[in-house]
């Protein structure tokens, strides 16, 4: 019993490091992810189906489906009695992150032609998308006329599971290596209001500015995934999606996105 133990921790020390290293892991695809990669895109496939649930959520022309809180998962992560299993949930619970209930995930699925300009988005914003992948740090939403970045989702972390199996260019995700602790760097400095859990945190200039260092200080890196992998992301990662540049496939390229929040506002710094 003691040996499985010190082979289990061992186990999850490389890429617990790497997490904090990096600010992102990419964890292998196991036999019960991919079980749970294929009933999650079973029932994903469902929902979508529903022309309400697709006009919600298509954007970018047809070439984005959002699909914020879509899969229908129980509190456990399980999807029609199929485990939440895998190297990913074992690292979350080995980084002692697992939350109390694993929220509705977000499926987000990229087609063929992404990404064409988003409805009521400038032609600088579409040409960012294009250009910087719209690259972004989850949570901090666009406010007013102004377009103020406003921290309103303090996210623990975000964890990907690709449910489809994907093309290396067909539109992966994109990660900054090592950005979070720029990003992070700035967020905190901005810091200045009394904890709480209702005040809201402006951090557009401290989040222009690191992104602006990011771009220059740091290597742009794709992240493709296979059905059932996963990413492990920092929530202070810059990232995005590449465009689509593989052969066209119908289904396009699905991934199941957990973003569990932190009790307030301030433990996101």
């Amino acid at each position: 019993m003691q040996r499985g133990m010190q082979q289990s921790s061992r186990a999850h020390s490389v890429p617990a490091q790497a997490f904090g290293r990096d600010g992102y892991v990419r964890l292998a695809a196991n036999a019960g992810s991919r079980d749970w990669a294929e009933a999650a895109w079973a029932r994903a496939q469902e929902r979508m189906a529903d022309p309400a649930v697709r006009a919600a959520w298509l954007r970018c022309e047809g070439t984005w489906f959002a699909g914020v809180d879509l899969l229908d998962n129980a509190p456990n992560g399980s999807v029609q009695g199929v485990p939440f299993a895998g190297p990913a949930p074992d690292l979350v619970a080995a980084l002692g992150l697992t939350p109390a209930v694993w929220h509705a995930a977000q499926v987000s699925v990229t087609y063929p032609g992404y990404p064409r300009p988003k409805e009521g988005e400038s032609a600088g914003a579409a040409r960012y998308r294009m250009t910087r992948d719209a690259a972004h740090v989850d949570g901090l939403l666009l406010e007013g006329p102004a377009r103020r970045r406003i921290l309103r989702e303090p996210h623990a972390f975000i964890l990907g599971i690709a449910l489809t199996e994907n093309d290396p260019d067909a539109a992966p995700l994109v990660v900054w290596p090592e950005s979070h602790r720029t990003m992070g760097a700035a967020f905190a400095a901005a810091q200045t209001e009394a904890s709480s859990d209702t005040c809201a945190f402006d951090l557009t200039d401290a989040y222009t500015s690191a992104r602006r260092a990011v771009f220059d200080r740091h290597t742009r890196r794709p992240v493709p995934l296979a059905r059932g992998a996963a990413i492990l992301l920092h929530r202070h990662m810059l990232h995005g999606i590449a465009p689509w540049r593989a052969p066209p496939v119908s289904e396009g390229r699905a991934i199941a996105y957990f973003r569990p929040h932190l009790d307030s506002l301030a433990a996101w710094f």
